[in-house]
């Protein structure tokens, strides 16, 4: 496993994936933020609207989660939908990048999910 590592870290540095000005920090950046993990996952089964998804990602401001929406829109991993009705419904979903994307994150939350309750007892 070490070796893999190191070749993908030898990978990453010869590409220029770590450097400053790369932007693989500012997909990074949106990706793995707080919310767009949480928003990323909470959209992976089904389209979602915007209510829902408040429930869905408990804690998380209107102004966050409008923030984090049109942050993964404008990145291509969301699709939002707007259907004429009143009040006018709102549904969210995943691109077909944003669910290619969500399929390599979701075995990272269920690692994070089975370890966190013993890392967080460390503290």
């Amino acid at each position: 496993m070490v070796s893999q590592q190191v070749s993908a870290l030898e990978r990453m540095l010869d590409s220029g994936n770590f450097s400053s000005g790369c932007p693989t920090r500012v997909v990074l950046d949106h990706v793995m933020s707080r919310w767009g993990v949480l928003i990323l996952v909470a959209l992976s089964d089904r389209p979602t609207r915007w209510g829902e998804l408040r429930r869905v990602v408990d804690g998380i401001s209107e102004k966050m989660l409008a923030q984090t929406l049109r942050t993964l829109e404008a990145d291509g991993f969301v699709h939002r939908e707007v259907t004429a009705s009143i009040p006018p419904r709102v549904d969210y979903s995943l691109t077909g990048s944003g669910g290619e994307l969500v399929e390599r994150l979701l075995p990272l939350v269920d690692w994070v999910t089975e370890h966190a309750p013993a890392i967080v007892g460390r503290s």
